[in-house]
Order: C-alpha cells, then sequence, then structure tokens
C-alpha cells in the first residue's frame, strides 16, 4: 500500500492517506483494525461502493468523482452498512467525524500527493 498526504482544495492537509489501489487491497480495506487514528485515512481506487460489514468502529465515507470533486459524504456510518455512489470514482474512508473536523464538504476537491 502507498503512503500519502491528502490534498484539500489545493492545500497539503495533516491528514496521512494510505492509497488501497490493488483489488486485494481494496478488498480488505480497515478490517482488521480496531481504530483509525483521527489524522488517518484510506483511500480506495477505483471504488463507487464500501460496505461496513466486520467493521469495529464507526467511519465517514467520502466519496469522489474522476476529477476530484466530493460527491456525497456518509458521517457516522457504523457496521453492518452498504454505501454506494454510482458516479464515484473514489472512497475516502476516515475516522468518524473527521470529515467535519476537516472542513470537507461536498464539491470540495481532494486528492493525495505521494509522501516523500
Amino acid at each position: 500500500m502507498r503512503h500519502a498526504r491528502l490534498v484539500h482544495r489545493g492545500e497539503l492537509a495533516r491528514i496521512a492517506v494510505e492509497v488501497a489501489d490493488r483489488a486485494v487491497e481494496r478488498m480488505r480495506g480497515l478490517l482488521g483494525r480496531v481504530a483509525l487514528d483521527a489524522d488517518h485515512a484510506l483511500w480506495l481506487e477505483p471504488c463507487n461502493a464500501v460496505h461496513t460489514f466486520g467493521m469495529r468502529f464507526p467511519i465517514d465515507v467520502v466519496f469522489i468523482d474522476r476529477r476530484g470533486h466530493v460527491l456525497s459524504i456518509h458521517r457516522n456510518v457504523g457496521s453492518a452498512r452498504m454505501l454506494v455512489c454510482w458516479r464515484a470514482r473514489a472512497a475516502l474512508e476516515m475516522r468518524a467525524h473527521a470529515a467535519q473536523a476537516s472542513r470537507i464538504e461536498v464539491g470540495d476537491r481532494l486528492e493525495w500527493r505521494a509522501s516523500t
């Protein structure tokens, strides 16, 4: 899995991102983890649907289109849920309430920049 930093509205954010762009990484996702730090997130690409079956903690899910614009934000998603956004190219999974704390809003531009 690659490590990167989130870029929000053109500015480098404090959030460290793990980029899951291989099938096995996307299938595993956050499963098996007991928590996610407030300043960490998982970027799944390609991805237009996620599930929280087997998750041990709630998350925020941000769906992102091909141009990097936020299409929708699902906050504080508990276990045993399924979310779909047909127009999405990627999904960002964050600790519950992290999207609001980071001031991520629908229409914002998100991308990641590889850590050096």
